[in-house]
């Protein structure tokens, strides 16, 4: 199957993503490390900072991977739990559960679907993602499902590469990532397009203004985006309003 016709519809990208991370996850924290240029833990400390964690507060951390945010959550004071639709993710994920030390409370791990969550309304103080949004087969029913869970003044945060405005700049960003990701894919799985799928969901993804205009149409409030990187990352902020609207 093609990217274009593994990326064409939800059902297809759905089958995709989780052949593609099943395919990836024991080589997850590699990549994400040489694409970031080694600044993927310091993105993850600072979207941890910037959820304000309260002792004690409910932490969901979706498409976990092997454990980051959710881990920094906790270190913080959280009560986290880490969901990911990879069942080799949340294996990994627990492994570095099993080998951590001195956290105030260990996140749990579960497989699930962050377009359907398995929690009741209104469980969490605070939802964190890193690279979810850009994944997910449905962006708008995800981010439905996020302020379901989230509690009146809850936060959302989510860390995703970004797509740049200009066209020029677009154009480079998107061919480096295409070039690093073949050697990659090629070198590490035997398949050069493996990672060519990070700049062929960036082609489609509305970026970091983007999903604050789906964040605001879906009525959070305190909705913001900061960039790293130089634009090419970023960080999206929003919070669930504390009052019902009409």
């Amino acid at each position: 199957m093609t990217l274009r016709a593994a990326l064409a519809t939800p059902a297809s990208k759905r089958r995709y993503v989780r052949w593609l991370f099943d395919t990836i996850a024991d080589r997850y924290d590699l990549i994400t490390a040489v694409l970031s240029y080694g600044q993927d833990r310091r993105w993850k400390r600072r979207l941890a900072a910037m959820a304000r964690i309260a002792p004690g507060a409910r932490a969901l951390d979706l498409a976990c991977g092997t454990g980051d945010i959710a881990f920094e959550l906790a270190c913080r004071g959280a009560d986290v739990v880490g969901l990911d639709i990879t069942p080799r993710m949340i294996e990994l994920a627990r492994a570095k559960r099993a080998e951590a030390s001195g956290l105030p409370r260990a996140p749990r791990f579960l497989v699930g679907d962050m377009m359907a969550l398995p929690f009741p309304d209104q469980s969490f103080d605070v939802v964190t993602t890193g690279y979810g949004v850009r994944n997910v087969p449905v962006l708008e029913t995800a981010l439905v499902e996020i302020r379901r869970v989230l509690r009146p003044g809850g936060r959302f945060l989510s860390l995703d590469f970004n797509r740049p405005g200009h066209p020029i700049v677009r154009a480079i960003y998107l061919a480096y990532l295409t070039l690093v990701g073949s050697v990659l894919g090629l070198v590490l799985h035997g398949r050069s397009d493996t990672y060519r799928y990070i700049p062929a969901t960036i082609r489609r993804y509305p970026g970091a203004a983007g999903v604050a205009r789906l964040l605001r149409d879906l009525r959070f409030d305190a909705v913001t985006h900061v960039t790293v990187l130089g634009g090419l990352m970023a960080i999206n902020t929003a919070t669930r309003p504390s009052e019902r609207r009409p």
